[in-house]
């Protein structure tokens, strides 16, 4: 499901990454002196001085789009992964048949034999491809989607399970709007600078033809259906939101009966939709976007069948074809891959093996690498920083002077119900339903979308799991989830440039420090602020008090809005706001952590380490943190549907509002990296 309102950190569009050992060897907890560019001092650009040697001589790898300290340490990850993935792949015949190992090794050694994939072809849908040359009518139209969503694909829209936004200790079932093959409603209803949106319309336009063609449609049949699927993903995007609007949890949540969502879609019957999803008794469900769901039914009766058939048998081939003959993989990632994000090179066999394997078992294989590579040290040492950083926090919030005692009192509620997670999960998830061979890597993919969509529809009506992980432990990342008021912090982040339990404090509180500090922090942003300490959606503030929020909330929109990316493209402030919040938050609170560190430890406090004091340190290593660069077709792509602000103005966003950065570097009223009162935002 892609809608879970799960807050990561970044953005990382896969784990797959290219590095030889240079690369790796560039990741470590300290600051070199020699990579500082001295040309340009840390009061003019914290980014530059940190990164910009950096920036000047690093090469994207071929087959990536971004480059920095996450997809580096993600590197590691991938590597690390591998060999289990490997170790697995040659022990698959001789261990015990249903264990990890014999999964993990089948799945990965079906995926790595091309022989067998190029044999079957088209093969592996062909099923599908004969069922919706067969539908006729809207009622076997639904029933094929019906049908689909049971198998794991599901077309069209997203169907998951969630927590109940107004009632977070229970599950509840919700459908999203979805369907596009382009990144977002824009790339459809607008023709973007210079005609950039029209251009890659008219090479999806030609990718849905060459792909109908590899499909078997005459090419005169598939170029005329690839304008009828644009027409129709056009009516769609004109029905879907915005991403900045499906921001908003009002837009995310509409809770309806069964009964009553029969009559709102009287062509889309969602009692037998339940059932097919083997849900019982469910009263009721999220029809999150209510106009989207009703030009769906709209369509149902006004489209002609043999559009819904080209649509539909387009969207089977497109989505199947990572795991299908490499003709097929290869046009895929032509569209996806390069004219989309400019990646140069489809990524090694194993990586896109591994990726897949990942998304159909990744906590399994998260249950093998925490066991060879998670040392419980990290983890003690992580906790006692989580518990550092939450004491700052409630200090930061009882000094707030700008709310009211009443908000202020349910603030700190929220404060006190906060549930860290980290490393890895207490309970580990049971795969035994799960039949995995050593042949058929489609099939094997099919079987795991068809068993965790059954797991997932299992929880409909239950008692949210508060010991459930959204991400596996070897993904480099965090998050933060409203709905249960928790923060969690895999095992793979754990690693430097963000954690190192040999650094010194001021290193780690500015890695994994701010990175614990703004995952906090995503309870009290714009989205995050509207759930109270319980995970329910309920405004818990006076009015007064959420005018002067959201008043300081928009100067920092009016920031990132002046932030120039690339070729007169802006950063959107209000897109990226959450972010933003949680990046100023985490900051300002990590520093406050390590001020009291230090207080404990005047010897450390006075120390310096290469030149420079441990306020420096501190923030030296958070612009490290945000060491990327991106190909430019990526991060064009990124500021259209990303919610996190390019890396370079991260490194400098949050440490402009700080007058602890000022003073650690002693900047001066003037300097760039200097805001004036006028402009200088703080909340939290």
């Amino acid at each position: 499901m892609t809608f879970r309102i799960l807050k990561p950190l970044t953005l990382a569009i896969g784990l797959s990454l290219a590095a030889g050992a240079g690369a790796l060897e560039s990741i470590h907890t300290r600051i070199d002196p020699k990579e500082l560019d001295p040309a340009v001092g840390a009061c003019a650009n914290l980014n530059d001085h940190v990164n910009g040697l950096w920036a000047k001589s690093a090469q994207i790898p071929a087959d990536r789009t971004t480059w920095g300290s996450f997809e580096m340490l993600a590197e590691r990850s991938l590597t690390a992964t591998r060999e289990i993935a490997e170790e697995a792949a040659k022990k698959a015949a001789t261990v015990k048949p249903g264990s990890l190992e014999q999964k993990i090794g089948d799945f990965y050694k079906s995926g790595m034999d091309t022989a067998a994939i190029e044999k079957a072809g088209l093969t592996p849908i062909a099923d599908d491809l004969r069922k919706i040359d067969a539908l006729k009518t809207p009622e076997q139209i639904a029933a094929y989607l019906r049908e689909q969503h049971a198998a794991g694909v599901g077309p069209l829209f997203n169907f998951g399970a969630q927590a109940d936004f107004k009632n977070s200790s229970k599950n509840i079932a919700y459908a999203f709007q979805g369907g596009l093959g382009l990144p977002e409603r824009a790339y459809y209803l607008e023709d973007g600078k210079d005609g950039s949106y029209k251009k890659i319309r008219e090479a999806y336009v030609a990718h849905i033809g060459k792909m109908l063609e590899l499909a078997g449609t005459p090419a005169d049949k598939a170029a005329a259906h690839a304008r009828q699927i644009l027409a129709f993903e056009t009516r769609l995007a004109t029905a879907s939101l915005a991403p900045v609007e499906l921001r908003d949890p009002a837009n995310q949540y509409h809770f309806v009966a069964l009964d009553e969502a029969d009559k709102l879609t009287p062509h889309f019957a969602w009692t037998p939709f339940f059932a097919a999803q083997g849900i019982r008794d469910a009263n009721g469900f999220s029809l999150s976007q209510p106009k989207f769901f009703a030009e769906v039914d709209k369509m149902l009766a006004e489209v002609p069948a043999a559009e819904w058939q080209a649509y539909l048998r387009f969207h089977t081939v497109d989505e199947a074809a990572p795991y299908l003959a490499d003709r097929f993989a290869q046009e895929n990632f032509a569209f996806y891959g390069q004219t989309l994000r400019g990646q140069k090179e489809m990524k090694p066999r194993w990586k896109r093996v591994l990726g897949t394997l990942e998304n159909g078992m990744g906590m399994a294989l998260g249950q093998i690498y925490v066991e060879k590579y998670f040392p419980p040290e990290a983890k003690q040492r992580a906790q006692e920083l989580v518990g550092n950083l939450r004491q700052a926090l409630k200090v930061r919030l009882e000094n707030l002077d700008w709310m009211s005692p009443e908000t202020k009192k349910l603030a700190l509620e929220k404060w006190s119900t906060f549930m860290p997670k980290i490393g890895y999960p207490d309970e580990w998830r049971d795969w035994s339903g799960l039949a995995v061979q050593g042949d058929g890597y489609f099939a094997n993919v099919m079987a795991a979308a068809r068993f965790n969509h059954a797991w997932d529809m299992g929880k409909v009506g239950k008692p949210v799991d508060r010991k459930e992980w959204g991400m596996t432990p070897q993904t480099v990342n965090a998050y933060y989830n409203p709905l249960l008021n928790e923060i969690v912090f895999p095992a793979a982040i754990l690693q430097p440039p963000f954690f190192d339990a040999k650094a010194d404090d001021a290193l780690n509180y500015g890695g994994i420090g701010a990175v614990i500090g703004h995952e906090m922090f995503h309870g009290y942003d714009d989205e995050g602020s509207q759930f109270d300490a319980q995970g329910n959606l309920k405004n818990w503030w006076t009015e007064a008090d959420r005018k002067q929020f959201e008043a300081r909330a928009e100067k920092l929109v009016k920031q990132f809005d002046d932030y120039v990316a690339i070729d007169d493209l802006h950063v959107k402030g209000q897109l990226t706001l959450g972010e933003n919040i949680a990046d100023l938050g985490g900051v300002s609170v990590s520093f406050d952590a390590l001020k009291l560190a230090l207080a404990k430890n005047p010897a450390e406090a006075t120390k310096k380490i290469d030149g420079y004091t441990p306020e420096q340190r501190f923030f030296l290593n958070f612009a490290q943190v945000w060491r990327r660069s991106f190909r430019p077709e990526e991060l064009k792509l990124r500021l259209n549907t990303d919610p996190h602000a390019p890396a370079m103005f991260r490194a400098i966003g949050a440490p402009s509002n700080i007058d602890a950065f000022a003073q650690a570097f002693a900047c001066k009223a003037g300097d760039p990296m200097v805001r004036s009162s006028e402009t200088r935002v703080k909340i939290w």
